[in-house]
Parts: C-alpha cells; sequence; structure tokens
C-alpha cells in the first residue's frame, strides 16, 4: 500500500510531541497523553473494502493450506524414516 501524506507527522505534530516529551508530567498526565495519541494513531487506520478483505482472506487461506501440506507431507516422509530405522526395516508399514 502506497504511503500517503497524512501518514507522515507534520511539524506542529513533533512540535507538541517533543514538548510533551521535554515536560515532566504526573503519572495521570503521561495516561492522558497516551489516550490521545492512541486515538490519534485509530483515526490514520483504514478500513479495507470487502473486495480487499476477501482478497486477503482468501490469500490466507490458500496460505495455510499449502503450509497445512507441506507439514503434513514432511510429517509422513519422517514418519517412514522413523519408522524404517528404528521399525522392522519395512519401508511399507
Amino acid at each position: 500500500m502506497a504511503r500517503k501524506i497524512a501518514d507522515e507527522p507534520s511539524e506542529d505534530v513533533v512540535a507538541s510531541a517533543k514538548t510533551d516529551s521535554a515536560a515532566k508530567r504526573s503519572p495521570f498526565g503521561r495516561l492522558s497523553v497516551f489516550f490521545r495519541q492512541v486515538v490519534n494513531e485509530l483515526k490514520k487506520v483504514v478500513t479495507p473494502t470487502r473486495k480487499e478483505l476477501v482478497s486477503y482472506t482468501l490469500v490466507v487461506l490458500v496460505f495455510v493450506v499449502i503450509m497445512m501440506a507441506l507439514v503434513g507431507g514432511l510429517d509422513w516422509v519422517f514418519s517412514l524414516a522413523v519408522n524404517y530405522i528404528f521399525g522392522n526395516g519395512d519401508i511399507t508399514s
């Protein structure tokens, strides 16, 4: 996703952050600054469209299925190897 100009902090945001960090605050003051910053960050969140959401979900599901097949295949190969080494030597069992 391309970066937007809105994602970059403006000069007044940087200046207020510097004054906030320079000033000694009480625990409640620091907590209120924290919550204000959380709200400001949540305003930047962009919710995906329905098409994007379906696309992302399908990508994740396909990736999970591929990884399950890979791990299952490796498990099967290793179980054959362990049965051959520690079992009766018959690869088909």
